[in-house]
């Protein structure tokens, strides 16, 4: 049961990310004061209003489509980054290893929300800013894991036989190792967008995430913080969305790895 419902509400998540503006009656950003504060279940106004009288369903799917897409994206980034040198570090050995793999470690050691805020707060909030940090941020895992799962493959009998029979290089990374370590990676991802989406929430928050008046879910938590004695759902409903999408990508990273790894099947 679980392994039909979290793919299926992962992408509800994606296609209300994706229709979700179109579809939403309103403009995210049109304001009126005259309907400020309007109440869940208001006509026209189905999770009511902000106090700039913005429709918060609206603000909602326009939020979603920027932070599954900042995620998204920066999780492709660092899954091709992660894999270039995992895979490099592990087939080629010797100096390349240990140069790449301490640069890794050194990278893991660093606080990652730190990190981000350092950044951030250097070059200015901005999407392109959010997802190249965050990218830098989650490249290491991705490294760790090809590193290890190509280690793994490369000591198998197939391997060996291609590497004998003169196979070329780029010929078995391609054909060979990266097939057989794609499983692994695929889990790895679903962690890290999860992840992406709490990192970048939480700047959001602090003000060093998207730029507004663009929506951001974190941005939306911010603003309704201030309101929480008198208008709590203007800061329960956005943050809602943000607890049950990082919930999702996350129990649905650990039930595919568990899927794909025996030893997490015979570990629970």
């Amino acid at each position: 049961m679980k392994r039909i419902l979290l793919p299926t509400l992962a992408g509800a998540l994606v296609l209300f990310a994706i229709v979700g503006p179109c579809i939403t009656p309103g403009d995210p950003l049109a304001q009126n004061i005259v309907a400020r504060f309007a109440p869940v279940g208001t006509p026209g106004h189905l999770l009511g209003t902000d106090n700039f009288g913005r429709d918060v369903l609206a603000r909602i799917a326009a939020g979603a489509q920027v932070e599954l897409f900042t995620a998204l994206a920066s999780t492709v980034i660092a899954l091709t980054l992660g894999v270039l040198i995992g895979v490099t570090a592990a087939y080629t050995r010797g100096l390349t290893e240990g140069v790449l793999m301490r640069g890794v470690d050194v990278m893991l050691s660093i606080p990652p929300l730190i990190l981000a805020l350092l950044v951030v707060a250097a070059l200015g909030p901005s999407v392109p800013t959010l997802i190249g940090v965050l990218a830098l941020l989650f490249t290491p895992g991705f490294a760790r894991v090809a590193y290890g799962q190509t280690l793994s493959v490369r000591s198998r009998p197939f391997i060996q036989a291609a590497l004998i029979f003169g196979a070329p290089r780029m010929s078995i990374i391609r054909g060979q190792i990266l097939p057989n370590i794609i499983a692994p990676l695929l889990a790895q991802a679903s962690l890290t967008i999860a992840s992406a989406i709490l990192v970048g929430s939480g700047l959001g928050f602090l003000g060093l995430g998207i730029r507004p008046p663009l929506p951001s879910w974190g941005g939306m938590v911010a603003d309704g913080q201030r309101y929480l004695a008198t208008h709590p759902m203007l800061m329960i409903v956005p943050g809602l969305f943000v607890v049950t999408t990082i919930l999702t990508f996350s129990v649905l990273g650990d039930t595919l790895r568990e899927l794909w790894d025996p030893r997490e099947r015979r570990g629970r």
